[in-house]
């Protein structure tokens, strides 16, 4: 009897997904093609900040399967709900709000 290799797990497919599209259609996530369009870097980094805490180690493949794809539904739903710059997941969306720094102020004349 031969048997037959194992398919990768999710995380080993997500890992090679070449498109926010893959992780929707890999993940068994509805989505609307103009939204992930346009937040298509937003959403997949945000999946990626709740990910972070995450530990898969020992968990079965379904239970990671259905982790991932509650956490790239809720990444969407933020986005859905709110907008990038509301969101700031970006360090150049983060910089834009973020309150000036002071300036030093050097001066040319000689101190006495």
């Amino acid at each position: 009897m031969m048997s037959t290799p194992s398919s990768p797990g999710i995380l080993a497919e997500l890992s090679r997904a070449d498109s926010a599209e893959t992780f929707f259609t890999l993940l068994g996530v509805d989505y609307d093609p103009k939204v992930v369009n346009v937040m298509r870097l937003h959403i997949l980094r945000r999946m990626g900040q709740y990910l972070a805490s995450e530990d898969f180690s020992g968990q079965p493949e379904e239970a990671v399967r259905q982790r991932c794809s509650s956490v790239l539904a809720q990444a969407y739903a933020d986005f859905l709900a709110s907008s990038p710059l509301e969101e700031r997941v970006f360090k150049v969306l983060k910089d834009a709000v973020a309150p000036p720094k002071p300036r030093t102020l050097i001066s040319l004349t000689p101190l006495e």
